[in-house]
């Protein structure tokens, strides 16, 4: 079994590496005829002509940009900034598995029997955020109404934001992808004829718990999906740097031992593998790595030039409000 840490390690570039590890996947998935590398080889294809062939991503991200001249103008007061980012190949590589594993753990727990390919085939044609965009706000201090917190605030604005942005993209060329029921917003702040397309992370956790609001748009320019999240500057916090982040990281590893227990070993190759893939990833040693443009002193001191570990930056914009900057772009 060939795994993404193999390649890690010869000093080759991103590109190289993705096309090592796909030919030498789908070369071992013909011989022992496994549709489910065959299909990994291909979700690797498809990072490698996002990072060779991007220059979709001006034309996007400049539709994007206009939304945030659009805010810039409508909540001159709100600080917040926009971020994109190419999906990392380590998170990337991580996620492709761990769904594989999530997967057949539950329906084997339901079922008391593994899923069929093509139901597996089905879980794993999902995968619409291998671009993303990050929307945080923050109203300044100063801004807040008389008896009003700062939480309450930011969920209104975010909340407004939230309403505006299906349609205003739509007008650009997206198509809002509905979420199927998936974290359903009881949110009274959102408006009823925007609530099919989000999965609301906020609505029924804590403030110390993951919050974010998820969106996916098809662009009809480029033939793309793309996920779009909102997050106020604490949710953002949480989810970077506080208890989010870690205790994520401890909850997955838990589950993931806890499937392993379950599911019989040898039973099911694809669970086999795709568990040893992610045991692996979570023991990389970063500082150990020899990968062209990428460099770490420990795996939270890290230096990423080439999309490995942090993802590929598209765009940066900072807007500070009218109280700490009086110019709008």
């Amino acid at each position: 079994m060939v795994t993404l840490n193999d390649y890690l390690y010869s000093g080759d570039t991103m590109f190289k590496i993705l096309k090592n590890y796909s030919q030498d996947l789908k070369k071992e998935a013909k011989c022992t005829g496994n549709e489910i590398d065959l299909m990994h080889a291909n979700f690797l294809l498809q990072i490698r002509e996002l990072l060779e062939h991007n220059d979709f991503l001006t034309a996007q991200s400049q539709k994007i940009r206009e939304f945030y001249i659009h805010m810039a103008k409508e909540y001159p007061l709100l600080a917040f900034n926009f971020k994109g980012r190419i999906k990392s190949l380590i998170r990337a590589e991580a996620k492709f598995n761990g769904y594989i594993v999530e997967y057949i753990y539950d329906y084997y727990m339901e079922n008391k029997a593994y899923p069929s390919i093509s139901e597996l085939k089905q879980r794993l044609s999902c995968f619409r955020d291998l671009i993303a965009y990050r929307i945080v706000t923050s109203l300044p201090k100063c801004y807040l109404k008389p008896d009003e917190s700062q939480e309450e605030a930011d969920l209104r604005y975010l909340y407004q934001i939230a309403n505006e942005l299906p349609g205003f993209l739509e007008e650009r060329g997206f198509t809002a992808e509905p979420a199927c029921g998936v974290k359903k917003s009881t949110s009274p702040l959102l408006n009823d004829d925007v609530k099919s397309y989000y999965r609301d992370y906020i609505c029924g956790n804590t403030s110390e718990d993951y919050q974010s609001l998820h969106i996916t748009f098809y662009d009809n320019s480029s033939r793309s999906y793309m996920e779009v999240q909102l997050r106020t500057k604490h949710m953002d916090d949480i989810a970077e740097i506080g208890v989010a982040n870690h205790l994520s990281y401890e909850k997955r590893q838990e589950g993931e031992r806890a499937r392993r227990d379950e599911i019989p070993k040898g039973e099911c190759v694809y669970f086999d593998e795709a568990y040893e893939r992610c045991r692996r990833l979570v023991t990389l040693s970063l500082a150990d790595l020899d990968v062209n443009m990428f460099s770490a002193i420990n795996n939270d001191l890290v230096n990423d030039g080439c999309g490995l570990y942090r993802g590929r930056l598209i765009l940066p914009y900072e807007h500070l409000s009218r109280h700490q900057n009086e110019l709008v772009d």
